[in-house]
């Protein structure tokens, strides 16, 4: 959907990030300028990004043409260039602090004082790389997206503690216009929210497949074929909540002791106190009243149910 007001978006770093980004803010009606210190990545970026625009197309994804949003994407041979303007500059840079540390130091010269500066980084928060006498590092965050978000619209804004309020609203103001969903982390830590949920899979996948559990293909059966499926269409707290009658409070109570003692078989003492139990219950009894509960269990299992319709007819498609 094209934005009633055109935006500015510089992105800094022409990899796989920095190609998403510019599919999703064109796609949005922004105007995009795309910088790359390598000549090789500048020369390449216009190809990729029609190439994903196309294929956006062919799923029935894209609103306009795909060279009609393409042509909102300029290719810049400088930094100060992509960051001209801009209400918003996207760091896709290497995951390396001294990199990121530079990178910012020049963007805060080279873009307008109401620019939001944010870094896709995946794991480093901004205090790790922003330096204490930068003037303008109160409009610096991380922007962390799914990968890649023009499919995977979540994006995680991660202020530093210096970081103004003001332009964390902004930021989320600017990623839901850009059509993303923003998902406030309220303090920085490593990995912050994605990673860590994704990490404490992996964790648990290596470890059984190094004790002997289960296989590699396997596993990724069951988290394709069942954890997957449901967490498509709702997250683990819903599952939870609904996969036992008297919502995430009866669950809490009845599983919560064996999920305890396979945590302290890794190592881990984190316990589902009362009081975490309570605040978790009562967020999810405010978005869902326990008289609705039975019809919430119908939705989800129709859900799933057109998921499975989905699949078995792109099987048969493929065919």
């Amino acid at each position: 959907m094209r934005a009633q007001v055109t935006r500015r978006a510089g992105i800094v770093g022409g990899g796989s990030i920095g190609i998403a980004f510019a599919v999703v803010f064109a796609r949005a009606g922004w105007q995009v300028r795309l910088f790359d210190p390598a000549a090789e990545r500048r020369e390449l970026a216009p190809a990729e990004i029609l190439q994903r625009l196309e294929e956006l197309t062919r799923f029935g994804l894209l609103e306009e043409a795909a060279n009609v949003v393409a042509a909102r994407v300029e290719i810049v041979a400088t930094l100060d260039a992509a960051a001209a303007n801009a209400d918003l500059v996207q760091e896709c840079a290497p995951e390396r602090e001294e990199i990121k540390r530079e990178l910012f130091a020049q963007l805060d010269r080279a873009a307008p004082a109401y620019a939001i500066l944010a870094s896709a980084s995946s794991f480093l928060a901004t205090s790790r790389f922003i330096d204490d006498t930068m003037p303008g590092r109160g409009r610096c965050l991380v922007a962390h997206p799914g990968n890649p978000p023009y499919l995977i619209p979540v994006v995680e804004i991660v202020p530093a503690p210096f970081t103004d309020d003001g332009a964390v609203t902004r930021a989320i103001d600017l990623y839901t216009d850009a059509g993303l969903k923003p998902v406030r982390v309220m303090r920085e830590l490593e990995g912050f929210v994605f990673n860590r949920l994704q990490g404490a899979l992996l964790r648990e996948a290596y470890c059984l497949v190094r004790d002997g559990v289960a296989s590699v293909d396997d596993i990724d059966t069951v988290v394709r074929e069942a954890l997957g499926l449901r967490w498509s269409v709702i997250g683990p707290f819903e599952t939870a909540d609904l996969n036992t009658r008297g919502g995430i409070a009866s669950h809490a109570q009845k599983m919560g002791p064996s999920y305890a003692r396979m945590g302290a078989e890794r190592g881990q003492h984190d316990p589902w106190t009362p009081e975490l139990v309570a605040e978790v219950t009562a967020a999810r009894r405010s978005a869902l009243p326990l008289d609705q509960w039975e019809a919430r269990v119908a939705w989800r299992d129709r859900a799933l149910m057109k998921l499975a319709q989905y699949r078995k007819e792109s099987v048969s498609n493929d065919s």
